[in-house]
């Protein structure tokens, strides 16, 4: 919903801000890596082509502005280019080891709030002969579609993909948000059972986190992806088949522990850019589906279906658009509105975030190099250990992992279990 100062925080946006704390930094982080070069990137050069690009994205030279009443967006007067666009200071990082414990780190790491809420990092040149950026992007100034869209304002060379946000004409609201919070809540009582009150098993997840961040990334062909769910009787999603992925890899990962939690519930980000805004904006418009994960299911392809199934008939009811229609009319009514935010976020209610963010359809590159991989990485929560988020890229989809290694240490053999489990569903499913 637009606010009428136009650089007053928006209520998601300010929520999101409010959420970080002495664990929490906020924000999230985009892993590119580039093809192999004669030679290191030419930092001053994309310096450059960076600052030339933000004129037109006001939030990207503003800071956030909290001595008032409200948080808000102001001018960032002391703005140097040289302080978000870095090489990073790691001279031996020359393995896929070294790179995962160096974006590790920066997950970790607070960005400045004296400053605009961005850095891009260089990292390398690894063994091999390619090199790294790590996109830091706080969450209050972007989720995941629009985080894609400042790659896509600041980042790529100039290509032929459409932005990624064809959405319906500013400004229309749709009727519910009209509405008052009671009436909302009275239209609503289907959304809220499935979403917040049919609980799955137990979290093996549920436990407080501390600064620490540790990733581990892996990535999957898109067009085979596209062909499992082609495979099924019923209309199965790429995201279908992403969930009955990590559903297998989280199954292995967890071993014989995984006998006890024959359902596992994951909240799926729904984005709904679409709604209410322009292309060009940026902030935040997400709502959830809480699917869940059959662990206790030993066929990959039974998974899968009753995955597919389970989305689909929650798309067909519009709960996404329920549920965030009711949060923000419930959100005009502080106590009543916190108080059914934090039902929604607690461990009863959901084990593990997984995010699916379409990235470019066809191949890009920054400062002439292509990009080989782009993965995405966002952060844990208190006894919300675990979280995975998922970018597609011109042909294949990178999965980012993240924990809190003193709470689940080893987060790179939960990568290979997902590998295993597609190499799994795939065999089952098309051979």
């Amino acid at each position: 919903m637009a606010s009428e100062d136009p650089d007053r925080l928006s209520a998601d946006d300010a929520r999101i801000l409010a959420l970080e704390s002495a664990e929490i930094t906020g924000h999230t982080l985009k892993l590119i890596v580039l093809e192999p070069d004669t030679g290191p990137l030419d930092l001053d050069a994309l310096r450059s082509s960076v600052a030339a690009r933000l004129p037109g994205r006001p939030r990207a030279r503003q800071r956030v502005d909290t001595s008032g009443p409200e948080p808000r967006w102001v001018d960032a007067d002391d703005f140097e280019i040289s302080d978000h666009v870095r090489r990073l200071a790691e001279p031996a990082c020359v393995s896929r080891a070294d790179l995962w414990r160096a974006v590790s780190k920066l997950m970790s790491e607070r960005l400045d709030h004296d400053r605009p809420l961005w850095t891009i990092d260089v990292i390398g040149p690894l063994g091999d002969g390619r090199e790294a950026i790590a996109v830091r992007i706080h969450h209050a100034m972007a989720d995941g579609i629009t985080a894609v869209r400042f790659l896509d304002a600041v980042l790529w060379d100039p290509h032929p993909y459409p932005d990624s946000g064809k959405v319906a004409r500013p400004g229309i609201r749709s009727a519910a948000a009209k509405r008052s919070w009671f009436a909302e809540a009275r239209r609503m009582p289907g959304a809220v059972w499935r979403e917040l009150v049919s609980r799955g098993s137990r979290s093996p997840f549920d436990h407080p986190i501390g600064v620490s961040r540790e990733v581990a990334f892996t990535v999957a062909p898109l067009a085979e992806l596209k062909s499992i769910g082609k495979s099924r009787p019923d209309h199965t999603t790429v995201n279908d088949v992403l969930l009955a992925i990590v559903a297998g890899g989280v199954r292995r990962w967890l071993g014989e522990s995984a006998a006890g939690l024959p359902r596992l519930r994951a909240q799926v980000p729904v984005s709904l850019h679409h709604r209410t805004e322009s292309a060009g904006e940026f902030g935040n418009r997400d709502s959830f589906l809480n699917i869940d994960l059959p662990l206790g299911e030993t066929d990959p392809l039974e998974r899968l279906d009753r995955i597919a199934r389970e989305t689909r008939e929650r798309k067909l009811l519009g709960d996404a658009e329920e549920l965030y229609d009711l949060f923000h009319a419930l959100g005009r009514t502080k106590h009543l509105g916190s108080a059914v935010e934090r039902l929604a976020g607690s461990a009863r209610e959901f084990s593990l975030s997984i995010s699916n963010v379409p990235g470019p359809a066809v191949p890009v590159g920054v400062a002439g190099r292509r990009v080989e991989h782009l993965f995405s990485s966002s952060e844990p929560a208190a006894h919300h250990a675990l979280r995975i988020a998922a970018i597609s890229c011109a042909g294949s989809m990178g999965i980012g992992l993240c924990t809190d290694p003193a709470t689940l240490p080893d987060v790179a053999r939960l990568a290979a279990a997902i590998d295993d489990s597609y190499t799994e569903l795939r065999r089952a499913a098309i051979g």
